[in-house]
């Protein structure tokens, strides 16, 4: 980012995203292979997991066995695809998220980037995000708690009779529900890239994103929509023409259609991690936070077991003179 930090604060939306779609040109070859080796995965996984899914689900819907061994294993068989499926998309989402934000810094701070110290670094960073996503399944898991709770009441407050009633106190519910897991979802992201970027993480890293969010809620908010509102199209489509679209489409177009969204979704996938790791410095600029390139770049080194002594107060105001 060749901005300074007193300017980042001014930065709206769309130059937001400029300024993430220019970074990888700074380090071309850094962001082919973390595109290829870990944003590739996790953006195939994401549509192609259904592939294996919706055969087994469609059996069970519409040609239920009448041996109960047998549907004992096709429901096992169901169950094993998620698992994986869910470990191996939180474990690529975390390693996704932890090359790239590790990388922007590395180039914010212009600290020497490759791939291979890259990788290098992921351990440690990984190790991190996962205690701060442990708190972030928490939190989503109370807040669904409480959902789930609102529901039943809903169904047994509401007169069903009084249709109108019911679709408008549906429909508030659901909006309640899309604004709370969209702010959620933003206060995750950025705090991951506090988790990389600071001394803290878990708790401590929810803690200081909520404090950085104040006063960018709303912009947070229309980034995180657009993105989930960009994925459910492609997933949708997928869904339509790859996977439900046997009758209607050959196996060639299914293919084609099937590869363009899969690369679709993967550049969607990288721009929305670079938008992240860009809203950060936002956000810090914006609460007038200091971004010490120094101390940054040694917090950085710390992960690829480099030891950089701290330079003192007066070493640290020569440097910025």
């Amino acid at each position: 980012m060749d901005l300074a930090p007193e300017e980042l604060q001014f930065l709206s939306l769309p130059d937001i995203l400029r300024e993430s779609i220019a970074i990888p040109r700074r380090s071309p070859k850094t962001f082919y292979f973390i595109t290829l080796t870990l944003i590739f995965p996790l953006s195939f996984a994401i549509l192609a997991h259904s592939l294996f899914t919706h055969p087994i689900l469609a059996q069970l819907e519409d040609h239920p066995s009448a041996d109960p061994a047998q549907t004992r294993h096709q429901w096992t068989l169901l169950l094993i695809y998620q698992f994986c499926y869910l470990i191996f998309l939180f474990a690529f989402s975390l390693l996704s998220t932890a090359a790239v934000v590790f990388t922007v810094a590395s180039l914010y701070t212009s600290k020497p980037v490759s791939f291979t110290s890259t990788i290098a670094a992921i351990p440690r960073v990984f190790k991190r995000l996962f205690i701060t996503f442990l708190w972030v399944s928490l939190l989503m898991l109370v807040y669904n708690a409480i959902l789930i709770i609102l529901l039943v009441i809903f169904v047994i407050a509401v007169d069903a009779q009084n249709a109108f009633l019911v679709i408008f106190s549906f429909v508030v519910i659901m909006v309640l529900f899309l604004g709370v897991h969209v702010y959620i979802t933003a206060w995750w992201h950025l705090a991951s890239v506090v988790s990389v970027l600071e001394p803290i993480y878990g708790f401590s890293a929810m803690k200081k994103s909520y404090e950085l969010l104040k006063g960018r809620v709303r912009m947070a908010c229309i980034l995180v929509f657009c993105y989930l509102a960009i994925c459910a199209v492609i997933n949708g489509i997928f869904g339509q023409v790859v996977v439900h679209g046997g009758e209607y489409f050959g196996v060639f177009q299914r293919i084609v259609v099937g590869g363009f969204l899969v690369g679709v979704l993967v550049i969607v996938n990288l721009v929305g991690l670079l938008v992240q790791s860009v809203f950060y410095y936002v956000c810090k600029s914006y609460h007038h936070q200091g971004i010490d390139k120094l101390a940054l770049h040694d917090h950085l080194g710390g992960y690829l077991g480099e030891y950089v002594p701290l330079k003192s107060s007066i070493q640290m105001e020569n440097l910025d003179v």
